[in-house]
């Protein structure tokens, strides 16, 4: 459902107003003016096209946000805050109970996409369904809010006299737990993470749609077989060690990854199961030894298709970030994983330098975004407090000496499951 100014506030509101739409949006809500964010293409979560050009973060205030989700889904909101977000904009949304909406969930999160973004609604309606598809196998997955209109998203556009900016909204329930970045990560929920990770990616060759093929995101930056578009922003980096080290990662890649992506098996991934993606809450289960059970998954904004590989190594990196002992921890995820999909020998030899691969993704577009918005430098920094240096021991140790620690720990497994 399109939602422009007319249909968004009203014809009568419209005809009053319509000489400064904008302006008058602005004074009707009594709130700031919408500032916008200039991003490069080629780091958003969304794009896709190999030109870098300007595209528009949405930067709505609270008050605007209340009236997309009462305007838009017919809730009435109690309380609203913002949740951070890298390139998207998020809220925390309470509902109140109403004659008309009398039972339900309470908590939702509004979350409104950037312009590049908005412009591929294909791609954001298939994450939607894959969304609701999850939670419907079984996994802790958001439920999708219907509009008014019964449609699972919808594009608002405003005029600002010189140009129309579209930002397409949807509304997600709010899912319990915290961020395992917040707990100390057990072995045993290291290995239940990577066991999750291979039965999601299992799940989804199940999945169907009809605009599947927008999965299929060629020059899209997060995809890890990309990793050598990160030469357009290395310059970031300076000429340091770190520079040296991304340097030689990209061009082993060139040389020991790109050879061998025919031979890795093909799948949907989630591309994003960072510690600030699943969230846990105290375990209920006798049976398992984790004090923690995974409660949600968020984010699939980086969804595209890729491979199994790609999926453990990226589940691997991001654990490693808040760790007391990181080397360690890429076995116990393997071990999960593996436990629902065995890695070929193939995929197994290219572990290790896609996990290094990642961490190179990871800190080079933080670096450089950080150049253009240094005002959002705590949030879009959170990897590279720990993750340099993470890089760096694994580079120190070599492929060799860290392989050696995955394949033993997750050899040591098969003793457990077999007893």
């Amino acid at each position: 459902m399109k939602i422009g100014l007319k249909q968004f506030w009203g014809k009568n509101w419209c005809q009053k107003n319509i000489q400064k739409p904008l302006v008058a949006f602005h004074a009707y809500l009594g709130a700031q003016e919408i500032h916008q964010s200039v991003l490069p293409l080629a780091i958003m979560s969304s794009g896709d096209n190999k030109q870098s050009q300007a595209v528009a973060k949405p930067s709505f205030s609270e008050a605007q946000a209340c009236v997309l989700v009462e305007s838009v889904f017919g809730l009435k909101v109690s309380k609203i805050r913002p949740l951070p977000s890298y390139d998207d904009q998020n809220f925390h949304v309470c509902i109140s109970r109403t004659k008309d909406i009398p039972d339900g969930p309470t908590e939702y999160v509004l979350k409104i996409n950037n312009t590049e973004a908005s412009k591929t609604p294909d791609l954001i309606e298939v994450q939607s369904h894959i969304i609701m598809f999850l939670r419907a196998t079984g996994f802790p997955t958001a439920s999708v809010c219907r509009t008014k209109g019964d449609s699972i998203t919808s594009l608002m556009s405003l005029d600002s006299g010189s140009e129309t900016k579209n930002f397409l909204v949807r509304l997600l329930t709010y899912l319990p737990g915290k961020p395992i970045a917040e707990i100390p990560i057990s072995p045993q929920l290291l290995y239940n993470i990577g066991k999750l990770a291979a039965k999601l990616d299992k799940t989804l060759e199940k999945f169907q749609h009809p605009r599947l093929s927008s999965l299929r995101r060629e020059s899209f930056i997060w995809n890890l077989k990309n990793v050598p578009l990160l030469e357009k922003y290395i310059h970031a980096l300076g000429q340091n060690r770190n520079r040296k080290i991304v340097e030689q990662v990209i061009q082993l890649f060139r040389e020991e990854v790109e050879t061998k992506l025919s031979d890795f098996r093909e799948c949907i991934n989630h591309g994003d199961l960072n510690d600030h993606n699943i969230l846990v809450e105290p375990s209920t289960s006798a049976s398992e030894d984790a004090a923690y059970q995974v409660s949600g998954i968020l984010d699939f904004d980086d969804m595209s298709y890729g491979y199994y590989v790609f999926e453990v190594a990226i589940t691997i990196m991001y654990m490693m970030i808040e760790s007391q002992d990181p080397i360690s921890v890429g076995g116990h995820v393997l071990a999960g994983f593996e436990s629902i999909i065995p890695l070929t020998a193939v995929e197994r030899g290219a572990l290790y330098l896609l996990v290094c691969s990642r961490f190179c993704q990871s800190l080079v577009i933080a670096a450089y975004s950080c150049q253009l918005h240094p005002e959002n430098q705590e949030y879009i920094m959170i990897t590279a407090k720990t993750g340099w240096k993470h890089l760096q021991q694994m580079f120190d140790m070599g492929q060799k000496a860290v392989e050696k620690i995955w394949f033993e720990t997750a050899k040591s497994y098969e003793s457990k499951i077999s007893m």
